[in-house]
């Protein structure tokens, strides 16, 4: 089994659950075997070149050479383990099989029905700012209960934007991070029929212009298969209750990083190629009362109807 450079120093291909962080940074002082409790985890790779489900028949990803994809449980495991709440929306996690670039992207449904784009030309980035600084506890109560660094939203690293050609809605936030790195989370929320993708490209503020040609490769790759399209909206189809001003600041508080397990892992890890004791960490902690409320993220598409139509 493959593990990829960069990402093997966080989750490798096996975890013992249950265990506590040891204090010694030899491996051999961590039990392990049958007789300790081990439950192996492997990462299920795909590598590239190859056609990827993402979802359940919603869409498909054109998967480059040079790239990998985990599916939706070994993505909330690899994210659990570099600090990152889950949420059940996860529908996989690609990363460069080239050792030097160490970025990932996340690909997460969201079935809230159909996103009308009416204020495509009337996005106030200075308002929305201020609507995301406002809920920039939301994650950090969790980072905090679970032993994470906390982040903080400093500034746009791009400004939201939409474009109708693809329906796609793009903004990039950076964030200072509590252990004295920095992160920037590339957003692309990619409008559909009944609800988003939402695909979350994270990297370091200085290494990503050179991740762009990749990351948009993978962009670019994803396509949602016939009848879940934007354009395929039908009267009776679900209509969510917000537009796209709503949509950004709708993420407040998930942001994810890349480096949450570093520090600690590199104590144990080496040359090893497992990850020795790390508690294995719930998957569904509590979200934000704001992303709750707005969004009711999951993973499934939704069957409720609203008989509003969409926009022009």
């Amino acid at each position: 089994m493959r593990r990829y450079g960069w990402l093997l120093l966080w989750v490798g291909s096996a975890v013992w659950s249950g265990s506590v962080l040891a204090q010694s940074a030899d491996p051999a002082d961590v039990p392990h075997g049958a007789a300790a409790g081990e439950s192996q985890h492997e990462i299920a790779w795909i590598e590239g070149p190859d056609e990827v489900d993402v979802g359940v028949d919603l869409a498909t990803l054109a998967l480059p050479e040079g790239f990998a994809f985990a599916g939706p449980a070994d993505a909330r495991f690899i994210l659990s383990q570099m600090g990152n709440q889950t949420h059940g929306g996860e529908m996989g996690l690609v990363v460069p099989t080239d050792e030097s670039q160490q970025w990932f992207i996340v690909f997460e449904w969201n079935g809230v029905g159909y996103v009308k784009d009416e204020e495509k030309d009337t996005l106030d980035p200075d308002a929305i700012f201020k609507s995301l600084k406002a809920a920039d506890e939301e994650g950090n109560v969790w980072r905090r209960e679970n032993g994470f660094p906390t982040m903080t939203l400093t500034h746009w690293f791009e400004a939201p934007h939409y474009d109708p050609e693809t329906n796609h809605l793009v903004w990039a936030t950076h964030y200072d991070v509590e252990d004295g790195s920095k992160t920037v989370n590339y957003n692309v929320r990619m409008l559909a029929r009944r609800g988003l993708m939402s695909v979350t490209l994270v990297e370091e503020p200085h290494l990503l212009e050179p991740a762009m040609p990749g990351a948009r490769r993978i962009f670019e790759g994803l396509t949602f298969k016939t009848g879940s399209r934007y354009a395929e909206w039908k009267p009776g189809d679900k209509v969510a209750t917000y537009g796209l001003t709503a949509l950004v600041a709708a993420g407040a508080g998930a942001a994810a990083v890349k480096l949450g397990f570093f520090g600690v892992l590199m104590k144990f890890l080496g040359k090893a190629w497992k990850v020795v004791a790390v508690a294995v960490l719930g998957l569904a902690g509590a979200i934000g009362k704001f992303f709750r409320g707005l969004t009711g993220r999951r993973a499934e598409i939704p069957t409720g109807h609203d008989e509003e139509p969409p926009s022009a």
